[in-house]
């Protein structure tokens, strides 16, 4: 079961989560309305930058009341920002005193895993080492059933615990690159441990080889 430490921190990360999922709603429904109107940023430019909001505000309708709805849009979108922001600092506020601040640390050193990812997925896992192999840690997730010495998998299903599940699939997002000790990775594993480092040095040598063998 997890303490109330762990029980806080999922609620903040969670939390965090929501205003995600209103940002993105909201820079969708600012998107169509501009898009509705003839309007597009150039493709392969970054979106949500200040230039491009000043290219937003910049933009001009027939009718005084499109101008409104458009800044209500873009106040929307700042407003969702600026909550998502906030969220992130209480969390990094919280990793200072939470007892499995070093684990996330340790997990950082990993390609495509930061602060944010790695404290999700330890404020819904709880303690990694309760699971005795893999394949517990994939029936919680929701992939596979375990029953005794029967192992049936296949799609991913409605149970088990979707949070983790979904961070854990934009994390192995970045091993579809060939692994590479660059100066990025040595800088997010300065935190870690020196048995962890080293732990993580032996498996980057080994991603490196499976890398180079296919």
């Amino acid at each position: 079961m997890p303490d109330k430490a762990q029980e806080a921190m999922r609620d903040l990360t969670r939390a965090r989560d929501d205003m995600k999922g209103q940002e993105r709603k909201a820079r969708q429904q600012l998107n169509a309305f501009v898009l509705r109107h003839g309007h597009s940023w150039p493709k392969g430019k970054t979106r949500w930058t200040q230039s491009h909001f000043n290219w937003l505000e910049s933009l001009s309708f027939d009718q005084s009341w499109q101008q409104i709805v458009l800044q209500e849009y873009v106040d929307a979108v700042k407003a969702a920002t600026k909550r998502v922001a906030g969220m992130t600092d209480q969390i990094m506020k919280a990793l200072q005193d939470w007892n499995l601040s070093p684990v996330v640390d340790s997990l950082v050193a990993l390609r495509g895993i930061d602060k944010i990812a790695a404290t999700v997925l330890l404020a819904e896992l709880g303690d990694i080492s309760r699971f005795d192999s893999p394949r517990q840690l994939m029936a919680f997730l929701g992939d596979e059933h375990t029953s005794g010495d029967k192992r049936r998998q296949g799609g991913i299903t409605l149970t088990g615990n979707s949070h983790a599940r979904r961070m854990l699939v934009e994390c192995a997002c970045s091993y579809r690159f060939p692994a590479r000790q660059t100066m990025h990775l040595k800088r997010k594993a300065v935190n870690a441990s020196e048995e962890k480092r080293k732990l993580l040095h032996g498996r980057h040598r080994s991603d490196c080889v499976v890398d180079t063998v296919h």
